[in-house]
């Protein structure tokens, strides 16, 4: 298994929990943004900037993955493509993407993007917090146990 990091818009709360894991159970993990972003030093981290073009860096992950890897991600459209791919995705706030509830996520996602393109406006998510940070490790961690041999 790899660990993918959709690295654009990655929690900086997140890092050090990620880092901890990647050390611990020498997980190779690739990190892709069309910016420079840092998780940490790792011999198990590779980095790739990808150029700025819209879902550029979605596309890259999505080339790369294989079955049974693991891609921590909030873009809703991009774990539906690592589900499709037979691969696990995990969000920020440690919601575990499956076969079972992909479609009701994206289906709410696209029905709040056609209301915000109308012109209404909506609250966007909560600011990312501790609780949110913990959750996420809680979710990472179960997996890991689970999946990570």
């Amino acid at each position: 298994m790899k660990l993918f990091i959709d690295g654009d818009a990655f929690p900086n709360l997140l890092k050090p929990i990620v880092l901890r894991a990647i050390e611990k159970q020498k997980i190779d993990t690739i990190v892709i943004a069309n910016k420079k972003i840092n998780i940490g030093t790792s011999n198990y981290i590779k980095y790739i900037i990808v150029d700025t073009k819209q879902d550029e860096a979605d596309d890259k992950i999505v080339e790369m993955l294989q079955e049974n890897d693991l891609v921590i991600t909030a873009d809703i459209p991009l774990a539906d493509r690592t589900i499709q791919k037979n691969a696990h995705a995990i969000d920020h706030r440690g919601a575990t993407y499956t076969p079972d509830n992909i479609k009701q996520y994206l289906a709410i996602r696209n029905l709040m993007q056609e209301i915000r393109d109308s012109g209404e406006m909506t609250k966007g998510p909560a600011p990312f917090s501790q609780k949110d940070a913990q959750q996420f490790a809680n979710s990472f961690n179960a997996f890991l146990q689970k999946n990570y041999k």
